[in-house]
């Protein structure tokens, strides 16, 4: 395998890489030689199964490290950027990779219905918090000079899914801010895309009610007749890291093996 971030002194951070796509993500680019931060929030129960998935990473040769610790809570976050600095120094950042997970998953209507402040969170977690980590990366000098903004959407940006209007609302303003970084942080260098990822069996399609139909019904419409991989995902996100992706920006790249065309 070509290794072609290998002494290159990149790194990635990764929000939300315990797990679905961003595990599979952390674990492809240090495939190819990318060194890995990752920033979780996992119970202590959970961590011998992660610190497992965490050890195949340094199993590359690459430098790690992992922040178990709130993302989206602002003075929590300055202290990862402190430590993010402390170990890459300035300007090494090659990839941020938005991958959190933190929605609402309420229908709109009946017994204990979707609040305005179920909205406000969900949208801060998967949506705003993708600008709140590239200004503060963009202020503290430590992207790479040709940085590449990445995260994860999907078909509810546009289309209606029962118990998913919290998370649709924050998938579409997810791609609108992506838009608005791709233009506005150009002169920093940064290219930024959505990858809008076919249904794939993560802990997070598990958690939306009805995820069986979900699933058998994005499988009859899959010219392929199979769900997206977690791998396949982070196939794409390796190849938006690459230099010849450099020209690529501002885009929604669908990564379902044609899962929306019918």
């Amino acid at each position: 395998m070509v290794k072609e971030f290998k002494n290159t002194g990149y790194w990635a951070v990764i929000l939300g890489g315990s797990s679905g796509l961003g595990l599979a993500s952390a674990k492809k680019l240090a495939a190819h030689g990318m060194n890995i931060i990752i920033v979780h929030r996992n119970p202590r129960v959970e961590m011998e199964a992660i610190e497992a998935e965490f050890e195949a990473i340094r199993s590359y040769d690459v430098d790690f490290m992992a922040f178990n610790t709130d993302a989206l809570n602002a003075e929590k976050r300055g202290e990862i950027i402190s430590g993010i600095k402390n170990i890459t120094g300035d300007g090494a950042v090659r990839c941020l990779l938005h991958s959190i997970a933190k929605g609402n998953l309420k229908a709109m209507a009946g017994d204990d219905a979707l609040q305005n402040t179920d909205l406000q969170i969900t949208l801060n977690a998967m949506a705003f918090s993708l600008y709140d980590w590239v200004k503060v990366l963009v202020d503290e000098n430590l992207f790479a000079k040709d940085a590449r903004i990445i995260s994860f959407t999907s078909e509810g940006s546009s289309r209606a899914w029962q118990h998913y209007a919290a998370v649709s609302a924050a998938k579409a303003a997810l791609e609108a801010i992506t838009r608005n970084i791709a233009l506005e942080f150009a002169p920093f260098g940064l290219r930024a895309n959505c990858i809008m990822a076919g249904v794939t069996d993560t802990p997070s399609l598990r958690m939306i009610p009805g995820h069986d139909e979900l699933a058998a019904y994005a499988i009859k419409r899959n010219p392929f007749k199979m769900l997206t991989k977690p791998e396949d995902v982070a196939n794409a996100v390796y190849l938006l890291c690459k230099e010849e992706a450099a020209w690529i920006t501002g885009a929604v790249i669908p990564v379902n093996g044609g899962e929306h065309l019918q």
